[in-house]
């Protein structure tokens, strides 16, 4: 299994990232995305990768906490990313996108924000992690501009219908641990609607521990039991879903000989 989409450096993690990475190795985890949530976490991220060589992968761009938080010296922001992805160390931009669950900044800010970061990824030919958050119809309206996509909708929120739009513009979804909440029904729909070729893997961690270790931190050990509910959502054996998630991550991200996704 990949954990394509953990926050290694977050400082409910960052102390004992390596007993935590030692969990997941024996929970059979065999590769995490470390997500660097600005240039400053994204540095952080590449020294822990030094210590973590062939398991950890970085991935950096500017979410829209970090972007809201930067206020007007976001152009600085962008400006550290574009030098840092430059350098050829990480696997993908992001997570960047729109929120408006926080609704923390007016939202032809949050889209300008997101534009400038695909326009990015598009220059450096990187895929992208899209957060997403009570935002599906002007994040795809948005990606239907652009054309077919590149890159994984994080944390997905939607139901069938939305997953169905973003996968039309050749976006992968990404599942956690809200897939085993009790009134996730739709986004188990959505699930059940994937291609196998099209879905990837992730904890968000140390956010939304999935069931049965709701109230606890999440960490990439726990990819276990999303993998489970999705198996079992889907119908499918949990050992081809976790063969074919780890492909469609190699693929995507170009890891460890996989071919980058077009």
């Amino acid at each position: 299994m990949i954990d394509t989409h953990c926050h290694l450096t977050h400082p409910r993690m960052e102390a004992d990232a390596g007993a935590v990475i030692a969990r997941a190795r024996a929970a059979g985890v065999t590769a995490c995305v470390t997500i660097g949530t600005g240039a400053e976490d994204a540095r952080r991220g590449l020294d822990l990768a030094a210590r973590h060589p062939g398991f950890l992968l970085c991935a950096a761009g500017i979410d829209p906490f970090t972007a809201h938080a930067r206020g007007g010296a976001f152009g600085e922001e962008i400006a550290a990313l574009r030098e840092l992805l430059r350098g050829g160390r990480f696997v993908a931009l992001g997570e960047c996108g729109l929120d408006y669950h926080h609704d923390l900044d007016p939202r032809p800010v949050q889209t300008e924000r997101l534009e400038r970061q695909l326009d990015l990824a598009e220059e450096l030919g990187l895929p992208v992690v899209l957060h997403v958050r009570e935002a599906h119809d002007d994040a795809l309206a948005i990606l239907a501009c652009r054309g077919r996509g590149r890159g994984v909708v994080h944390s997905f929120s939607g139901g069938p219908e939305e997953a169905e739009r973003y996968l039309a513009l050749g976006w992968h979804l990404g599942f956690n641990g809200i897939v085993t909440f009790p009134g996730a029904g739709a986004l188990r729909e959505a699930a059940r609607a994937t291609p196998s070729d099209r879905i990837l893997l992730e904890t968000d961690g140390p956010y939304l521990a999935p069931v049965p270790v709701r109230g606890k931190r999440c960490e990439p050990a726990h990819l276990v039991h999303t993998l489970g509910a999705l198996s079992a959502a889907r119908g499918e054996n949990e050992d081809a879903l976790a063969a074919a998630t780890t492909a469609n991550a190699r693929s995507l991200f170009g890891i460890y000989g996989g071919p980058s996704a077009t």
